[in-house]
């Protein structure tokens, strides 16, 4: 069932049996909308010019990561932006690449039109790297850290799994999607793979400032220098490069108050959840920090049935052969509780 065809299932479901618990909520821009920081209601005032290596060093800063690293950190619209532009360059340079099965279907909707033919590898239950051996072309792995809908950080074991394939050709490189990290600085495990010099890291203000397609950075590895020009070429609007200074410098602090919120309610959806269900969720996935997404070892089906819990299938991400489903902490039962009137 895809994403499309579980919203309108959902929907039914709610609509037929409202005592069922809704833990398939997908939206965390609704769920967080009074935290979103909103620009002036005129834009057009603010007549500063915003260049783009000062908003490179800014977000260098922010996640205390080395600022002469600026000349590799390009400025775009996002994680969708950069990777097509990404994509579109390793079309060209005859590359393969692997993306994970069951996290994000537009990942593979970017690559082919970009012209790629994209494999992939399973992450759930927990993420299981490709086997092939190595030969001559470019081999480009894209994994997501912390990863959805995994629900955690990748562990110290599965980043030494990761380094080793890289050394098992000098052809290999990464791809990091940390867009669901919303911590400053990122994750230790994102370091690691970073200081290998062989990992492209893609970034944006979606999640963590809650403005998605606006402002990203894809901090380039040594080796990738030749892609900067695409994105010098096809630049954010100057309003976009005006807000995101103005997350980056006046909203600092947005990203660890979604955090926490987001803690909150997970919290909430622990609360209401039966003991043999919770206790199904991966310790690591109940415990990172600003999760929403929480694999579970039990059917949707069977949640629903036995449970009265409302989750999604797997298949609602992409391809598993995983029986598990997932719950989600977004809908507004798990959200604050309103104040009672006095």
């Amino acid at each position: 069932m895809r994403f499309e065809e579980f919203q309108e299932f959902r929907q039914r479901q709610l609509s037929a049996s409202p005592s069922l618990l809704d833990a398939a909520e997908t939206n965390v821009y609704r769920a967080l909308a009074p935290m979103r920081p909103e620009p002036p209601s005129d834009m057009s005032s603010d007549m500063r010019t915003v260049h783009r290596c000062d908003l490179a060093r800014a977000w260098l800063r922010h996640y205390m990561l080395p600022e002469e690293w600026s000349s590799r950190a390009m400025v775009c619209r996002g994680v969708r932006h950069g990777l097509s532009l990404v994509f579109h360059w390793l079309r060209a340079e005859g590359a393969r690449l692997w993306l994970p099965s069951d996290v994000y279907p537009v990942y593979f909707e970017l690559a082919r039109a970009a012209g790629l033919a994209p494999a992939s590898y399973p992450t759930l239950p927990a993420p299981a790297l490709p086997r092939s051996p190595a030969d001559h072309r470019p081999d480009y792995l894209l994994l997501a850290n912390p990863s959805r809908p995994l629900g955690r950080y990748w562990s110290d074991a599965e980043c030494a799994a990761v380094i080793s394939w890289l050394r098992e050709s000098p052809h290999r490189r990464l791809l990091i999607d940390s867009v669901y990290d919303l911590g400053a600085p990122f994750a230790p495990g994102t370091r690691r793979l970073l200081d290998t010099g062989r990992a492209v890291l893609l970034h944006s203000v979606t999640k963590g400032w809650l403005w998605p397609r606006t402002f990203g950075v894809v901090l380039l590895g040594p080796a990738q220098t030749e892609l900067a020009e695409a994105f010098r070429a096809d630049p954010p609007t100057s309003a976009q490069l005006t807000l995101a200074d103005r997350l980056l410098t006046e909203h600092t602090d947005v990203p660890r108050q979604a955090a926490a919120a987001l803690a909150a309610r997970a919290e909430r959806l622990f609360e209401r959840l039966p003991d043999d269900v919770l206790g199904a969720i991966p310790t690591a996935s109940r415990t990172c920090p600003g999760n929403y997404f929480f694999p579970v070892e039990i059917p949707a089906e069977t949640l629903q049935h036995e449970h009265a819990v409302l989750a999604m299938p797997v298949s609602v991400f992409g391809e598993s052969n995983w029986s598990g489903s997932i719950l989600t902490s977004l809908a507004d039962a798990f959200g604050p509780t309103p104040a009672v009137a006095r």
